[in-house]
């Protein structure tokens, strides 16, 4: 199913410029008509899960403890 801006935007509660933007940036695919572009849904989806998935994995990361001495010694 394909989807212009307009009704990706409002699907995805997003600002049309931002979707533009990924198009340009061709981060997402989309195919020009002749008068609009066209994203298709599925693509679309599976590009946030990935956006989604990399910013829990950065959170995750980030409440990791830093060990309070790190000794690195130089073998030389």
């Amino acid at each position: 199913m394909y989807l212009t801006v307009n009704e990706t935007a409002e699907y995805l509660s997003l600002p049309v410029s931002y979707i533009e933007s990924l198009i340009q940036q061709q981060r997402i695919r989309a195919v020009h008509d002749g008068q609009q572009y066209l994203i298709n849904k599925e693509q679309f989806n599976r590009h946030l899960e990935q956006v989604e998935k990399y910013k829990k994995q950065l959170e995750e990361e980030s409440h990791e403890p830093i060990p309070e001495d790190w000794d690195a010694k130089d073998e030389d």
